[in-house]
């Protein structure tokens, strides 16, 4: 007799420089995958535990289904509410930064990581780019016995993709930013390596964006700009999202993300 339960996917770890990050570039696979089943989780890595972005983080973690909140706790680079009287992410020594992470890797046991791109996620953020740096690193730590050792037994992730952003794939997005003097930075078509259809969890991933209501009270955070649109604009730009696989780790296997 054959089964209609669709096959189970790898589990899912998300690792994002902000609060409202991971549901707006990873938020359509994070939900496909917990929905069929698989372990998913989010690191965040700045705002503080206590911040009123943590609280609107653990609704929209709790739509996704990934999960409690996993945060660092780091200072963002441009606001120094969100963690008074700690480091910026900018700042912190990479390697304590990478550490904490390693230990997060190897809490979890992800076979899939995602995380930001190398040119810090649409508009250069500097707390994206150094997010995308500890990533790396750390995925690679994570399965090396000789380093982070207080931080847990080797883990060695399957694969590591960035989501990032095609120069086809932003018709819609890229007015939308420059309305508010944004710049989009994409890379080639290319380099993309996964673009994921996830139009049928779009009803999900914008619940999973609103929970950040904070980003809908402000003219220029993206998740305001989306809240004005019309749903059939915002569906094109949230429905396809759009990875580059940059990893596995050797001996990771081969985990991918076009499985979906």
């Amino acid at each position: 007799m054959t089964s209609s339960t669709p096959p189970s996917l790898p589990s899912v770890l998300g690792v994002f420089a902000h609060p409202d990050d991971e549901s707006l570039l990873a938020g359509g696979v994070l939900a496909r995958h917990a929905d069929r089943g698989a372990r998913t989780a989010v690191v965040t890595a700045t705002w503080a535990e206590d911040s009123p972005r943590a609280a609107e983080l653990a609704d929209a973690l709790a739509v996704l289904g990934a999960g409690p909140p996993r945060m660092l706790g780091y200072g963002d680079a441009r606001n120094p509410d969100a963690a008074p009287g700690s480091t910026r992410l900018v700042d912190a020594p990479l390697d304590d930064v990478v550490g904490r992470l390693v230990a997060e890797i190897r809490r979890f046991r992800p076979d899939i990581v995602i995380g930001h791109d190398a040119l810090g996620q649409m508009t250069g953020h500097p707390d994206h780019r150094r997010t995308h740096q500890v990533t790396v690193l750390a995925v690679e730590a994570a399965a090396l016995g000789a380093l982070h050792p207080e931080a847990g037994e080797p883990w060695t992730v399957g694969a590591l993709y960035a989501a990032t952003h095609p120069d086809s794939g932003v018709g819609d997005l890229a007015p939308l930013l420059a309305g508010v003097g944004k710049s989009l930075l994409t890379v080639p078509d290319a380099y993309v390596t996964a673009a994921v259809d996830v139009t049928p969890e779009v009803g999900r991933k914008w619940r999973a964006v609103r929970a950040h209501r904070s980003q809908l009270e402000r003219p220029r955070p993206l998740p305001a700009l989306l809240d004005r649109l019309n749903e059939e604009t915002r569906t094109r730009i949230l429905g396809t999202e759009f990875y580059t696989r940059i990893g596995p780790a050797p001996g990771g296997g081969a985990v991918r993300l076009r499985e979906l």
